[in-house]
This record gives structure tokens, sequence and C-alpha cells, in this order.
């Protein structure tokens, strides 16, 4: 079973086309397993707390394609960094004031009419990047229709129109 096992997957950092694509089957799966077990956060909500899985996964379980690294411990410390943004995903569940801390606050920079200078600085963003984003929520860029505009705390910008009078 060892000699299967050997030629399928391979040891170490000289291994064949095959035994790479063997190992990027068996941690497609993993990471399948994994994600699952994170939860769909991981992939929905995108703050960067959530971005943290995504680049750790990938560059740990990258490890286990190639044979950098032992196998099984890839695995294992995987294991540990979803159990690790369950955990915190469901501390920030139960704790706004843990969520601000970790996840910030969406910011207000569009209000009735004015942009909020001051806010966009803290967001990092211009006007242009405010209008693209209009355009993408609210598919217009007309701002007599928008009342409101905010920078998530994923960093997306959403907008609030202005509602029409009966």
């Amino acid at each position: 079973m060892d000699d299967i096992l050997m030629k399928l997957f391979g040891e170490g950092k000289d291994l064949t086309t095959l035994q790479m694509c063997d190992r990027a089957i068996v941690v497609f799966i993993i990471a399948f397993i994994l994600i699952r077990i994170s939860g769909r956060r991981s992939f929905g909500a995108r703050t960067s707390f959530d971005n943290i899985i995504v680049i750790l996964l990938g560059a740990v379980l990258s490890r286990a394609v190639v044979g950098v690294s032992p196998f099984v411990p890839v695995v294992v410390s995987c294991l540990c960094i979803v159990l690790l943004h369950r955990l915190v995903g469901w501390m920030i569940a139960h704790s706004p004031r843990l969520a601000r801390i970790i996840e910030g606050n969406k910011m207000l920079l569009y209000d009735k009419g004015e942009f909020i200078p001051a806010n966009m600085g803290k967001a990092l963003v211009c006007h242009e990047d405010i209008m693209q984003g209009v355009r993408g929520a609210a598919l217009t860029d007309d701002l007599t229709k928008i009342d409101r505009i905010y920078m998530e705390r994923n960093g997306s910008i959403t907008t609030i129109k202005k509602e029409e009078a009966q």
C-alpha cells in the first residue's frame, strides 16, 4: 500500500507531473471541505478579515501540492486556520463592538447632495471611485436621484436612492 501511495503522491520536492496532479486533486477536495467548515462568510462577505482565510489557505495548501512541506501538517494547520476563522466570525456575529474593531464601520461618503471630503479621505476614494459605485449599484450617474452613498465595511460602495414622491 505504501508503494502505491508513494507512486501516486511522491514525497519531497522531486515530484512528477502526475504526482503533483494527484496531490492537487486531493488538496482541492480538502480545500472544499475546509471552506464548507469555514462557512459561507469566507467567500460571501469579503471583508479584510474574510480575505485572510482565502490568502492563507491558498498559500499553505499550495505547499502540499508542490511537496515543499509535509502533507498532513499542512492540512492540519489549514484546519486550525479555518476553525479560528469560524470562531472569530462567531464572536463578531455576537459582539458588535468586536465587529467594529475587526471589520470597521460603514462610512457615509455623500449625504443629501453633498460629498463628505473628510470621510472620502479616510476611505481613500475620489469622486470618480464613488461615481463608479453609483453607476454599478444604482444604474445611474445622476446624483439628484441619490440620497446617500456609503462605503461598506467590505470596501464596496452602496447607494440609497431618494424616495420617489407619490
